[in-house]
């Protein structure tokens, strides 16, 4: 396994007696990442990988109850609760223009389009119509970015950056 690996989920409780865990989705493609047959990584709290395979999957309440066929019964999942899932980049489809996954954004420097420098996207939030990026400030109030075409005019990984438009009120949130 030398590919390096992306966390596409958070193992947050087991469900059921079959060996089934409670998976908080951190990905844009949760139905081709918990797909049956689907290859994926578990990342335990000691940092050991456990290679996995998706046997069944289904949308829950906002999470994926998923079963994975090395797993029969719900005292080999037990151990399993706050570990992260991983998926090796080999895995990773190439995206469209302005497409992007989690692990390319996180980290991003934002600035606006005058140049000044707002902060880092520390975390993406998927409340509903539209993402929202979390951009820590130093010494100030987290600044919640809509990501819309209005506010985000560009978005460079290669460099880590990405340049926003702030409509009026945002940095009064």
């Amino acid at each position: 396994m030398s590919d390096k690996l992306y966390t596409v989920g958070t193992i947050v409780n087991t469900h059921g007696l079959r060996g089934e865990l409670k998976i908080v989705p951190h990905t844009d493609f949760p139905e081709q990442r918990y797909a049956d047959g689907s290859k994926l990584i578990i990342e335990d709290a000691k940092g050991k990988h456990i290679p996995v395979t998706v046997k069944t999957s289904r949308l829950h309440k906002n999470m994926y109850i998923v079963q994975f066929k090395e797993f029969a019964n719900i005292n080999e999942v037990e151990s399993l609760k706050g570990s992260l899932l991983k998926v090796e980049e080999r895995y990773l489809d190439d995206l469209e223009d302005d497409e992007y996954y989690y692990h390319e954004i996180i980290g991003c420097r934002v600035v606006t389009e005058e140049g000044e420098e707002l902060g880092l996207i520390q975390e993406i939030l998927t409340p509903g119509a539209n993402h929202v990026w979390v951009v820590g400030r130093p010494n100030k109030k987290q600044l919640l970015l809509p990501v819309i075409d209005d506010v985000v005019l560009d978005v460079n990984v290669k460099d880590k950056i990405v340049t926003v438009h702030l409509l009026e009120g945002l940095l009064d949130l």
